[in-house]
């Protein structure tokens, strides 16, 4: 009689967890069939929106935090949304040491077809009439994930505004090489290097002399 009761009880447990994996099975389908994600994915990034439906938007790429910083003041003077660039296989101190030859930094560079790849993308690009893209200087140029970035949406009549940061380096021919990847009628504005000390107030003069400038 001991062990019937015992057998019983084990059918009942097991039944019980049955029902729980099979409604969690159909609540999990549901949801993909639906094309709403339950989670979203750590490695994600879409433009943050700051300003509601901001018609500008500021684009960064940023290792050291430098360029993130010029990035986050200027989408506030400008009351822009904010996108951080991120790389699929970030990048290490090591990959940016710049007396290595043989570095992953160093090899991009030297390197006018590599495209690195780029975790996430901008929502509703086309809302944007305005585009900020800030950058450090990797040995004279802009990275090569940058050009990814450009060459991945349509800035047809759209109006891009380069700024970068970097230790020495001005904007140099940087601006111009990344002009080349974009559609010819895209509105290119005269960028500039700003030091890691620029204030939001320096930030809101140049912005401010330049928003009617019409470019190259």
């Amino acid at each position: 009689m001991k062990k019937m009761m015992t057998l019983l009880l084990s059918v009942c447990i097991l039944m019980t967890f049955t029902a729980c994996g099979s409604t969690k099975a159909t609540t999990s389908s549901q949801s993909a069939q639906s094309g709403v994600a339950t989670e979203k994915p750590a490695s994600e990034s879409t433009a943050t929106k700051v300003n509601g439906n901001s018609k500008i938007l500021v684009a960064y790429f940023s290792c050291t935090g430098n360029t993130k910083a010029l990035a986050e003041n200027a989408a506030d003077v400008l009351k822009a949304d904010l996108y951080e660039i991120v790389p699929e296989k970030k990048y290490t101190r090591e990959d940016l040491n710049y007396n290595d030859e043989s570095t992953r930094a160093t090899v991009e560079q030297k390197d006018n077809s590599a495209r690195p790849a780029i975790t996430g993308k901008v929502s509703s690009f086309e809302q944007y009439d305005t585009i900020v893209i800030a950058y450090p200087i990797w040995w004279g140029q802009a990275p090569r994930i940058i050009n990814t970035f450009l060459e991945s949406y349509d800035f047809s009549g759209k109006k891009i505004i380069p700024i970068c940061t970097s230790a020495s380096s001005d904007v140099g021919s940087s601006a111009d090489a990344l002009h080349t990847l974009c559609s010819a009628s895209a509105n290119w504005v005269d960028g500039k290097r700003f030091s890691q000390s620029t204030s939001k107030q320096e930030l809101e003069q140049w912005f401010s002399s330049h928003q009617a400038q019409s470019g190259k």
